[in-house]
């Protein structure tokens, strides 16, 4: 999984799988769920994100993995 903010759009895209979208629907004003060719969700797209989502702190817990960060 990979969260990557957008500033200059105010965006954020959580890409929850490597492939590639193939269906797209907005569920409320400004989130867009991607979807693959199979249905299988694939990817979230927030926009205005800095007024939908808190930005400045994320918390991961109890995962079953290493995780990774990656300098903006």
């Amino acid at each position: 999984m990979r969260l990557s903010y957008y500033p200059d759009t105010d965006s954020l895209y959580i890409d929850l799988s490597e492939k590639p979208s193939k269906e797209s629907r907005e569920i409320s004003e400004g989130i867009v769920l991607d979807y693959d060719e199979a249905g299988n969700l694939v990817g979230i797209d927030i926009d205005n994100a800095s007024q939908k989502v808190a930005l400045k702190e994320l918390t991961l817990s109890k995962l079953p993995f290493a995780v990774q960060t990656a300098a903006a």
